[in-house]
């Protein structure tokens, strides 16, 4: 049965997908004329601007929300698994991805700010309302449902206690309880709590991490030339063409960039319709900030450190060596708080796709019930089924999604 699922996940995130997703993210650079380029002098300028319209979030919170289900865990053991199988030139393809995926962003919250309502959000909205397809919409909402629960919930939990207990003897049952409450506790108060909760958590484990980052970078500064060198040199397998292993390196960075960023499945525009704003090109350009800072600022600093700090090509062999065995404190707390985020953002699109299934405004406290519930199995129960059955979920919430962006792009080009 695992074989099967196997089976069918890589052919969900085969380069069928892989191919539809650079496509689209190449035709809506080209269509908004490269806007990718012009997201940090925007913001700069904007930042102090008043939002208007609706009455949900502050934009700030909707950003850490949002950043939060990117940022997992995969920002840095998936990186640094990324550079063992492509090499340094991963990361050139890494970038390549994310900027394609920041048009992808802008073109998914813009479609829903316009087509959101208080029942129908993000996806859902403009595949119902602007596709004028609600069979589509409901596809959406049962894989979005579904991943949340299984990729968002159990599998992000699974890597909580992989960061917070390093005795697998050890009786998980009281974790999986204190991690229950501590879910149930966060997401039980609606889209403020949770905001307010990434917004104070997800921004210091940041710091955190960065200066991690930072001082191993300064220790072995005189490998930087030589690490920035060989990403861009073995960015086309060049050096790896003698041994059969050209373009692998362009497979697992893209890959590993769209694993990392989630744009164009249709998650962003979930999140970002909680904010106070309903300007669309403001939510577009904060989305894409977003992807910027998870792929090019995040992932590239774990990516530098891995290639620079001699050892055993990971993180926490090159933070061990550099600060000492307080690294194995401060990388697993900066990692919980990465994954705990993950999972709080998770159930908010949750969420949105049960209102919108359910045709309810209001899902009160059950569905915080039922999520904090099935996401702590993640601390006691054996998940390869359930990773795999996630994953194929996560994957097909991209095909509707990305339909709707291709046929709405001259609605996103109008604005």
């Amino acid at each position: 049965m695992t074989g099967f699922l196997e089976n069918i996940s890589s052919h969900i995130w085969g380069n069928g997908l892989i191919f539809l997703l650079l496509a689209t993210g190449i035709v809506y650079t080209l269509k908004l004329k490269f806007i990718q380029f012009g997201t940090i002098p925007f913001l700069i300028k904007n930042i102090r601007s008043k939002p208007t319209g609706n009455n949900g979030i502050s934009q700030w919170k909707t950003v850490c929300m949002s950043l939060g289900t990117a940022m997992g865990t995969g920002n840095i053991t998936g990186v640094a698994a990324a550079l063992a199988l492509g090499g340094p030139g991963a990361v050139f393809w890494m970038w390549i991805s994310a900027l394609l995926g920041m048009a992808l962003v802008y073109a998914e919250n813009t479609l829903s700010v316009i087509y959101s309502t208080k029942e129908c959000r993000g996806p859902m909205a403009y595949l119902s309302r602007g596709l004028g397809v609600p069979a589509l919409a409901v596809c959406f909402a049962v894989m979005c449902l579904a991943a949340s629960i299984g990729m968002g919930g159990m599998i992000q939990v699974s890597s909580l206690m992989d960061c917070i207990d390093s005795d697998p003897g050890r009786s998980s049952i009281p974790a999986a309880l204190i991690i229950f409450l501590l879910i149930f506790l966060v997401t039980s108060g609606g889209a403020k709590r949770i905001g307010s909760a990434a917004q104070a958590l997800l921004p210091a484990a940041s710091i955190l991490y960065g200066i991690m980052c930072i001082i191993v970078l300064v220790r072995f500064r005189q490998e930087l030339p030589g690490a920035l060198r060989s990403i861009f040199t073995q960015a086309f397998g060049f050096e790896q063409a003698a041994s059969g292993g050209a373009g692998y390196a362009v497979s697992v960075g893209i890959r590993r960039g769209i694993f990392s960023n989630e744009a164009g499945l249709g998650s962003s525009p979930i999140l970002h319709s909680a904010a106070e704003s309903d300007s669309p090109h403001l939510q577009g350009m904060w989305s894409m900030f977003e992807v910027f800072f998870d792929t090019i600022i995040c992932c590239t600093m774990t990516a530098l450190v891995v290639i620079c700090a001699p050892g055993d090509d990971s993180p926490v062999g090159a933070f061990t060596a550099v600060i000492g065995d307080i690294s194995g404190i401060l990388l697993p707390a900066a990692m919980a708080v990465f994954a705990f985020c993950t999972i709080i953002g998770w159930y908010y699109c949750g969420e949105t796709a049960w209102k919108f299934l359910s045709g309810k405004t209001s899902s009160g406290k059950i569905f915080s019930l039922v999520f904090s519930a099935a996401a702590s199995l993640g601390a006691v129960a054996s998940l390869n089924t359930v990773w795999i059955i996630s994953d194929i979920f996560n994957g097909l919430m991209a095909f509707p999604n990305l339909l709707g962006l291709i046929l709405l792009i001259k609605r996103v080009k109008k604005e």
